[in-house]
């Protein structure tokens, strides 16, 4: 008796459009709560100064929405790694703000979770940094390949 094989069954693929959908939603969530965190008195650690950043953020979450939305229907290769490149400049420039002001007060706390901010937050620089370099060869790569 010959013994049949079925053709592999591949699990559909899971669809950009709901990953930018997806980011469209959280981003919108977070624009809400960034503008009104303390006003709701959520993070206590968080200092008035906060406010000197909080147009940074609203500029990286917009941006981060109006990018998804054109991703949703326009997202070649290309476009993807340019509109990353300069959202991760954004992010960049607003992290290093967020270590320039500090708006943190951590003085009702027995650990030192000041320096544990400042280590997260130039961890982040690092990593944003890697990521602007990323995007970049990206961009370039798939420009390249288009050539």
């Amino acid at each position: 008796m010959e013994q049949q094989t079925r053709p592999a069954v591949k699990a559909p693929a899971f669809p950009k459009q709901i990953e930018y959908g997806i980011n469209i939603v959280v981003n919108a969530a977070f624009l809400v709560i960034v503008n009104n965190v303390l006003k709701w008195g959520f993070a206590p650690w968080l200092t008035e100064d906060f406010n000197k950043v909080l147009w940074l953020f609203n500029i990286s979450l917009v941006a981060t929405i109006a990018a998804n939305v054109i991703f949703f229907f326009h997202n070649p290769d290309w476009f993807l790694s340019l509109i990353r490149f300069f959202l991760n400049v954004i992010g960049l420039i607003l992290a290093v703000r967020m270590l320039q002001v500090f708006p943190f007060d951590f003085s009702a706390y027995s650990i030192n979770w000041a320096l544990v901010m400042r280590i997260m937050l130039i961890l982040g620089i690092v990593g944003v940094s890697i990521g602007v370099i990323a995007e970049l060869i990206k961009f370039a790569a798939a420009v390249w390949k288009r050539v």
